[in-house]
């Protein structure tokens, strides 16, 4: 089971690609969970993700995830036309790929 975290603002407008994900993952019979929370709680969620995505709109985050994150877990911002597509094909092949990078 790999556990994605898709981190942005409020935890909210990534919903949808949180479902468009999970729908695709089921499509191909691949064990995921994806969740959405805001950029605020990574450091209280560490543990309960593999692969961190930031929304682009949180991409000023990325120096603190990476003092939080490296070494960890892999992270990276999701690309801003993947996100605005709500391309959830593209942003699991994206995930999947870290994790194979990552872990193995």
């Amino acid at each position: 089971m790999i556990r994605i975290l898709l981190a942005c603002a409020g935890g909210m407008s990534t919903s949808l690609l949180m479902l468009r994900m999970q729908e695709e993952a089921e499509k191909r019979g691949i064990e995921v969970t994806v969740d959405a929370g805001p950029e605020k709680n990574i450091e209280n969620l560490m543990g309960t993700f593999d692969v961190l995505l930031l929304g682009p709109q949180v991409r000023y985050a990325i120096g603190n995830v990476k003092k939080i994150c490296e070494g960890k877990v892999p992270f990276d911002v999701i690309e801003m036309r993947d996100y605005g597509m709500m391309d959830g094909v593209k942003v699991l092949d994206k995930a999947l790929k870290m994790y194979d990078d990552f872990y193995k």
